[in-house]
């Protein structure tokens, strides 16, 4: 069966969709505004069905791919939660020591898509860690929708603590370089741009579609950043200018990319909102930033 893209749904369904998956629509809401879309023998639930996640299928890099090695590690965050625990992926052949890149989910939780990003960076030659936000909650349910009702019960101040000790723990790994930059996706984005501010040996950054830091902190910044930003994400690309006019004016070396036609989340491979052309310039500029950066 061929996979549906976002240019199979009505925008607006679209907007429906991004409101339920940031909390703004509950199951429920969703359900009943998305009715009026869901003709010929498809069901709202269909529609909703249709619009998540297919993790197995999408899968680029499986976890047993000899080329790489990957474990589930603890970590002390005193700061935060205190107790983390984050998903490790190396080459399983490295030849020294390697830039390390943390790796922030979307506002799910530590997801299979997520850690299959974490198991792309290995294969690139890099050391990914990915902390997964809802351990002190019991983790990653295994479930979106569980996952959902979750995540907003985090205590944020505790959460950005949990990120900023990670990346100091990244960093100072036998595996690694000393080096470390970080990427995010949604949720995961806005936490980039927040510890680019908080982390001063954050050495390269990479948003996709998050928010903006509290522009007060953006002179903080000594990280390099990219900034990958949707078309069609008005939520999001709202609070671009006035970022953009203070990284001008604390000198933050920066780029932004915007992709023509896409949607909110359009790298995550997952969903319809996949764009498969943007996701693969989007991850190429990725890469080229963190090795130029980072090694």
């Amino acid at each position: 069966m061929e996979r549906k893209t976002a240019h199979d749904f009505d925008q607006e369904l679209l907007g429906l969709f991004d409101a339920y998956v940031h909390g703004a629509l509950d199951r429920r809401g969703f359900l009943d505004k998305a009715a009026k879309y869901a003709v010929g023998g498809v069901t709202a639930a269909m529609l909703l069905d249709q619009l998540s996640p297919k993790f197995v299928e999408a899968q680029v890099v499986k976890p047993e791919d000899p080329r790489i090695k990957v474990q589930s590690i603890e970590y002390e965050s005193p700061k935060g939660y205190g107790k983390m625990r984050g998903y490790f992926a190396q080459p399983a052949k490295a030849a020294g020591k390697l830039p390390a890149v943390l790796v922030i989910h979307e506002n799910r939780g530590l997801n299979p898509h997520i850690e299959d990003m974490a198991r792309r960076l290995a294969l690139d030659n890099f050391v990914a860690f990915a902390p997964d936000a809802l351990f002190p909650l019991g983790g990653y349910p295994g479930d979106e929708e569980k996952a959902r009702e979750v995540f907003p019960k985090l205590d944020q101040a505790k959460t950005r603590e949990d990120f900023v000790t990670a990346a100091g723990w990244l960093k100072a790994r036998s595996e690694t370089n000393g080096k470390v930059g970080a990427v995010g996706f949604c949720y995961g984005g806005g936490m980039v741009n927040f510890l680019a501010t908080r982390v001063p040996d954050l050495a390269a950054g990479v948003a996709f579609y998050g928010s903006a830091p509290n522009l007060e902190d953006v002179p903080k910044i000594k990280a390099a950043l990219v900034i990958q930003s949707a078309e069609v994400d008005e939520r999001i690309n709202a609070s671009w200018p006035a970022y953009e006019a203070a990284l001008k004016a604390a000198n933050v070396r920066y780029e932004r990319h915007l992709y023509p036609g896409t949607q909110h989340g359009f790298n995550n491979d997952t969903t319809p909102r996949f764009d498969a052309a943007a996701a693969k310039l989007a991850w190429e500029r990725t890469l080229a930033h963190f090795n130029k950066h980072l090694r």
